[in-house]
């Protein structure tokens, strides 16, 4: 069996048309951003009636063809994947053969985006979001992702070959060689390639967009659970409630984030059993908001507010039990050890490494997300609205949850995708130095860390990996960029 090339007999007809157009592209691009300098921003009038319309002139000229230049890059591109989706490896190569595994992805971004844009109008400021072009394509970007990491971790509907399992002569192989002697039902191709231990860095790629996917959101959420549950309070009664909880938040933001993580995730700190103590603490923040939430909100009607609560915070205890939870304890260390749910009643036990990690990021990132509530807090309880709510007889927790969050959460909503792009990095980062998950975990910074030792020689084992987190975290931005300017819009 032949190795793939890149895209195969497709290439030998659009390859070309791709390399005229990205030349086109680079040239007018470039004449753009000249242009740009030399009339020193002039880029609209004001008619007469008061209204804007373009300037004209070479740079409109320019900026017209960077965009039809941009959208035949993307026409091709497109051309790319669905004909290599049919066609498979045989037709398009390499990226036949990836698009065609990725075709569950393809569906359901179609479908994704197809329902949001058809119903956009009743969506809020998602729906906005597509009137954004900027805001599409961050959007499309971290979906893939979404969508790439579930169907592999969850289905194994995309990966070719065992994340673990390990081919003989395959070790180091370049992308698109095939497999000697693949049995029947067997995919007969690396597509991007074997690692240092002959294992697909196809399919470790996207098991590893599953580690992220699980741990990045979560991690945030958690962290803005903690932020908002502490920020509200501190920003609307100040006093001396502020000035404590503002100090232990600085006191944590003055250390060193690499060397925090790094005293968080060794061995001998894991070994005293602090981060299943730290994950007690942080993981019952979501109880205590649910609790205030739904209290502060059916104050009023008891007979509906108790049974409601309840049931709630039952159903949220055994989840928050069974996350600190793991094989029957809560803490098991070499002296002793604190009894958690018995195995028969665990809903999932996490990884240890995963654990340790997960609250890692949740206790790094509290402090910055209750400041930044704090601050919101502070600014709009002088609003009228408040003090509306002030003179009605409204409780505190009431004004707080339902009147101070719901207008803090434009830049809430903002912050959160960028954090989640901050989270992906120290995941990255912690991953890399071989801090806190297993040395075989297939997430992107072990994978990036085990290739660049060979970087020079075989770079595809580091570069797959490198460009992935690349793509989700420029996603997450653009994505943040959407919003905010949508939000700005309101």
């Amino acid at each position: 069996m032949e190795p793939l090339t890149w895209t195969g007999p497709l290439g030998a007809f659009l390859d070309p048309v791709l390399y005229a157009l990205s030349a086109i592209f680079l040239v007018i691009l470039l004449a753009q951003i000249v242009l740009g300098i030399a009339t020193g921003g002039a880029r609209v009038v004001t008619n007469p009636d008061g209204t804007l319309s373009s300037a004209g002139g070479p740079y409109d000229l320019a900026s017209t063809g960077t965009r039809w230049a941009g959208m035949g890059l993307l026409a091709v591109v497109v051309l790319y994947i669905v004909i290599g989706a049919f066609g498979g490896a045989s037709t398009a190569g390499i990226m036949g053969g990836m698009s065609q595994q990725l075709i569950p992805v393809w569906i359901a971004l179609v479908v994704t985006f197809a329902l949001s844009i058809r119903y956009k109008r009743k969506l809020g400021l998602y729906g906005k979001l597509f009137d954004s072009t900027v805001g599409m394509i961050g959007f499309a970007l971290v979906m893939f992702w979404v969508f790439a990491g579930v169907m592999a971790g969850l289905f194994d509907w995309i990966t070719t070959h065992e994340s673990l399992s390990q081919v003989s002569g395959m070790k180091n192989k370049v992308p698109g060689t095939p497999l000697r002697g693949a049995e029947e039902g067997e995919y007969a191709w690396y597509l991007l390639g074997g690692d240092n231990l002959a294992r697909d860095v196809f399919s470790r790629l996207f098991k590893g967009a599953w580690v992220v996917v699980q741990i990045a959101p979560m991690a945030t959420l958690f962290a803005f659970m903690v932020g908002i549950t502490l920020g509200l309070p501190a920003g609307y009664y100040g006093g001396r409630l502020d000035t404590i909880l503002s100090f232990m938040a600085n006191l944590i933001l003055a250390f060193p984030v690499i060397l925090l993580f790094y005293l968080l995730v060794t061995p001998e700190i894991v070994a005293t059993g602090i981060p299943n103590y730290m994950a007690t603490v942080l993981f019952i923040f979501p109880l205590i908001f649910v609790a205030v939430l739904l209290n502060s909100r059916f104050y009023t009607q008891p007979s509906f507010r108790t049974p409601l609560l309840i049931v709630v915070l039952g159903v949220l205890a055994w989840i928050y039990l069974s996350l600190i939870s793991t094989n029957g304890s809560i803490v098991s260390t070499a002296t002793y050890r604190i009894p958690g749910l018995p195995n028969a009643v665990d809903l999932f036990n996490i990884d240890p490494g995963i654990l340790v990690v997960f609250v890692s990021v949740v206790f790094v990132n509290a402090p910055t997300v209750f400041r930044i509530v704090r601050g919101l807090a502070l600014d709009i309880k002088t609003r009228d609205y408040v003090a509306a709510a002030q003179t009605r007889g409204e409780g505190p927790w009431y004004i707080m949850l339902w009147e101070i969050l719901p207008n803090a959460r434009g830049p809430l909503i903002v912050d959160f995708c960028l954090r989640i792009g901050y989270t992906t990095i120290l995941l990255g980062t912690l991953g890399f130095f071989g801090l806190g998950l297993e040395s075989e975990s297939p997430d992107w910074g072990t994978t990036i860390n085990a290739g660049r030792r060979l970087l020079s020689v075989y770079p595809h084992a580091a570069i797959a990996p490198a460009l992935s987190l690349l793509t989700l975290v420029l996603g997450l931005n653009l994505l943040a960029d959407g919003l905010r300017e949508e939000s700005l819009k309101d």
